[in-house]
């Protein structure tokens, strides 16, 4: 499996050429396309979570936004487990941990 361009919020692809426009939403979940999230320069560990130190900071990183240095990262989209399955593992491996 290849990477490919996804929704930030829903995993769905996102197959047109070229970048979203601003104001381009995701087709599955509705969610803004151009937004720091689903763009290269996206670290958060860095100063203002952005690798790229030309870009203006961006309060929202969920939100559409102007930066015209956005590129749109290619990853391989590996679905979030849901909250109550998070916390049922996390309690599963303490269990097993302390052997209860």
């Amino acid at each position: 499996m290849g990477s490919t361009r996804h929704c930030h919020a829903c995993g769905r692809e996102y197959a047109l050429p070229g970048l979203p426009g601003r104001s381009e939403t995701c087709d599955g979940c509705g969610a803004d396309l151009k937004v720091c999230l689903n763009c290269v320069s996206y670290e958060p560990r860095v100063a203002y979570q952005c690798r790229d130190r030309r870009a203006d900071p961006v309060a929202e990183k969920q939100a559409a936004n102007f930066c015209e240095y956005f590129d749109f990262v290619r990853r391989e989209w590996t679905a979030r487990p849901a909250s109550g399955q998070r916390e049922q593992a996390a309690r599963d491996v303490l269990k097993k941990l302390l052997e209860d």
